[in-house]
């Protein structure tokens, strides 16, 4: 009797072992599966995000030269008519990530900051100069560089960064629905992002 019990015993002791190995392994091949999803889906919004803007600006232009000591003034202006177009982009192939297959957590490490593109067009009207004042490439050079200061003064002050930001965020959102349907947890650095609301934290780290 006792050899038919101890035979019973190691018989069902073999049998949960071997169950255990079996879910211990397809619980592994789950979660290699599950990590290899997600960098998958990182990969694939690895795109620019861009917002467009267009903007115009007149500017004119004026140049004064003394000529023999303060006696005689040569000055050249111009009329300058300038449409730029603007685009912002993050290129979220540069993002850097850490999925941490023990914790099940994704943590984004860092967004890359956004290009800002600049592609102005100058038109120039009513330009006035003479041979002892002569209009060179310095001045060109100095309209372009006063007016891409100016337009970059513009694009700060307008919602162009802000909706760029915003379709970041939307594109973010989707790790977490991600990692939040394999019961998985998604982080920016050390905190966690447990809702969707909390992606528009995101927004406030990017602003700074």
């Amino acid at each position: 009797m006792r050899k038919i019990l101890f035979g019973v015993v190691i018989t069902l002791i073999i049998l949960f072992s071997f169950k255990y190995c079996e879910e211990k392994k397809e619980n592994n091949i789950e979660l290699i599966e599950n990590s290899a999803l997600i960098q998958k889906q990182i990969k694939n919004v690895g795109k620019l995000i861009v917002t467009e803007g267009h903007f115009s600006e007149v500017f004119n232009y004026k140049n004064s030269k003394d000529i023999f000591g303060d006696y005689f003034t040569s000055d050249k202006k111009a009329l300058v008519i300038v449409n730029a177009d603007v685009t912002i982009a993050y290129d979220l192939s540069k993002i850097e990530f850490d999925v941490d297959e023990v914790t099940k957590t994704l943590t984004i490490l860092n967004i890359p900051e956004e290009e800002i593109k600049i592609s102005p067009d100058f038109e120039y009207y009513d330009i006035q100069a003479d041979f002892l004042n002569p209009f060179e490439a310095k001045d060109y050079n100095a309209i372009k560089k006063t007016v891409r200061t100016s337009l970059k003064r513009k694009i700060e002050n307008s919602d162009l960064k802000s909706n760029a930001q915003n379709r970041l965020i939307s594109e973010l959102s989707k790790f977490y629905i991600l990692t939040s349907s394999l019961g998985w947890t998604l982080k920016h650095n050390e905190s966690s992002i447990n809702t969707i609301e909390d992606m528009s934290r995101l927004k406030l780290e990017l602003a700074f």
